[in-house]
């Protein structure tokens, strides 16, 4: 019901605060299932996130606040980043492995 009253006050004002603390909560959320990632990276990936993202079921909690806290969009967003980025880490890897350096 306070909801509806703060809201009514003022309809069509854009409340920054609060869209700043969702995207700061949601940003730390994802930093922490990605750090959660890179801890747990020599375990067997056994879960699936968006994306096609595979995560160990360590990470599951992490993973849960992140979908909490950020939007849907978002999540596949930062999900295909991360997995560009280490596709593109991996062919790095691999190259420098070939060369002999």
């Amino acid at each position: 019901m306070a909801l509806e009253a703060y809201s009514s006050q003022a309809p069509d004002k854009v409340h920054t605060d609060v869209l700043s603390q969702a995207r700061l909560a949601c940003y730390k959320a994802r930093d922490a299932f990605y750090a959660c990632l890179e801890k747990e990276s020599n375990k067997k990936p056994t879960e699936i996130a968006s994306v096609g993202l595979l995560y160990p079921v360590e990470c599951k909690k992490n993973k849960e606040e992140y979908v909490k806290q950020c939007r849907p969009t978002w999540v596949k967003h930062f999900d295909r980043q991360y997995c560009a980025k280490k596709r593109v880490q991996r062919l790095l890897d691999d190259n420098e492995s070939r060369r002999g350096v």
